[in-house]
């Protein structure tokens, strides 16, 4: 367990703007203050909301015209006597890393993902193996892959960062920041890397152009202490995990409150989590959403005993006949391991569907469970075998 609570791990000092404001304005101020967030306040000086870097330079708005309100988002509010484990399980639902921090109606500060980690980390929890932690098996990237294919990896499979390989060996990272700053940002010539000079079209440069390197890594039998200070002196979000001279898993920020924020929820069970950004969820939807979740808990409560399912959903900003392009991506933590799906389609509750139906098959076909005999007849039973014509 995580003692630490947010008075301990918070900072009083933050920077802040007006909803009024320009974008330009807001940009001016965190690249002066080297602050990765602002706090947003109204006409009247009352709290309004949060904007953070990541938001700005990822639209498409025009920074002098576009004014705060436009991209501020009212993120969930955490009192000093919170646990961390709430805090982080708040960051996920929310899909906002830094939470203002209220003394009863007077805000008091802020808290950062960064601030939640290195603070839940000091304790035992903090000896607990990388390996135990890590996205195990992590989507790589051939080094002459083009941009283009890796914002399509990312985009489908629901991620934002990727080792980059050349035979198999680690050559560099690359992640969605990389390319928002080398690619779409700067509107001029790219001068960057092995691409300086060159005139391809954007999306067709190699991802050795763009990547970050060398790539700060850790090995599988490290502690989340170890791996978060080396984030924290290279300032960094994502570790690659080498075993054998090759990458075996990544360790991001999400990868460690995922864990943490599993500690705010009752035990002995498996329990669903949220993280919806621009899909609308209807109660009905939801409700057919649960019951799947109901009829997969109940199947696998008594073997695994006890798991988290998170699931993440946002929407493409495209509609077909009325409903929203979905993008659903499923993890599923357990004592056995993690497992993860996703899947792209139309409707709610269709997507989340074949979603859980690709998780499950994961289930049945794993090393983790492929010595439980009730999981190798279920497995049989859901391989489908072609027809043959007597």
């Amino acid at each position: 367990m995580v003692s630490n609570i947010v008075k301990d791990v918070f900072s009083a000092t933050f920077k802040s703007v007006s909803k009024d404001d320009t974008l330009s304005a807001c940009l001016s101020i965190l690249k002066e203050e080297s602050t990765p967030v602002l706090i947003v306040f109204n006409k009247k000086g009352k709290y309004a909301g949060v904007i953070a870097h990541r938001w700005i330079v990822r639209s498409r708005y025009n920074p002098a015209t576009t004014k705060v309100e436009s991209l501020m988002r009212s993120a969930p509010t955490v009192s000093l006597e919170d646990s961390l484990s709430k805090v982080a399980k708040l960051m996920i639902t929310s899909g906002i890393s830094q939470l203002p921090v209220f003394n009863k109606e007077k805000l008091a500060g802020i808290v950062t993902d960064e601030a939640v980690i290195q603070g839940a980390v000091v304790g035992n929890w903090g000896n607990t193996k990388v390996e135990d932690v890590m996205t195990k098996k992590p989507f790589l990237v051939e080094e002459d892959e083009s941009v283009g294919a890796v914002l399509s990896l990312f985009r489908e499979h629901g991620i934002s960062h990727a080792p980059v390989v050349r035979d198999g060996n680690l050559v560099g990272m690359v992640s969605i920041q990389n390319i928002i700053t080398s690619i779409f940002q700067p509107r001029h010539r790219q001068t960057v890397g092995d691409i300086s000079g060159q005139k391809a079209p954007v999306l067709s440069i190699p991802a050795k152009g763009i990547m970050t390197k060398p790539v700060i890594t850790v090995l599988p039998e490290n502690t989340l202490k170890d791996a978060v200070e080396k984030m924290k002196k290279f300032r960094i979000s994502s570790l690659v995990i080498i075993s054998k001279g090759r990458p075996a898993g990544i360790l991001t920020k999400r990868d460690i409150l995922e864990p943490l924020a599993e500690m705010e929820m009752p035990k002995q069970r498996i329990t669903i989590q949220f993280s919806v950004k621009g899909v609308e969820i209807q109660d009905i939807q939801r409700g057919v959403i649960m019951n799947e979740f109901e009829v997969f808990s109940r199947k696998y409560q008594k073997t695994l005993e006890e798991g988290a399912l998170f699931v993440y959903m946002k929407t493409h900003g495209t509609n077909y006949k009325g409903e929203q392009l979905i993008h659903c991506r499923l993890q599923f933590r357990t004592r056995r391991g993690s497992f993860f799906s996703s899947n792209e389609g139309y409707g709610v509750e269709a997507t989340f569907r074949t979603a859980l139906g690709r998780l499950e098959r994961q289930l049945l076909r794993s090393q983790e469970l492929a010595h439980e005999p009730e999981y190798a007849k279920k497995y049989l039973r859901r391989i489908e075998f072609p027809s043959t014509e007597l």
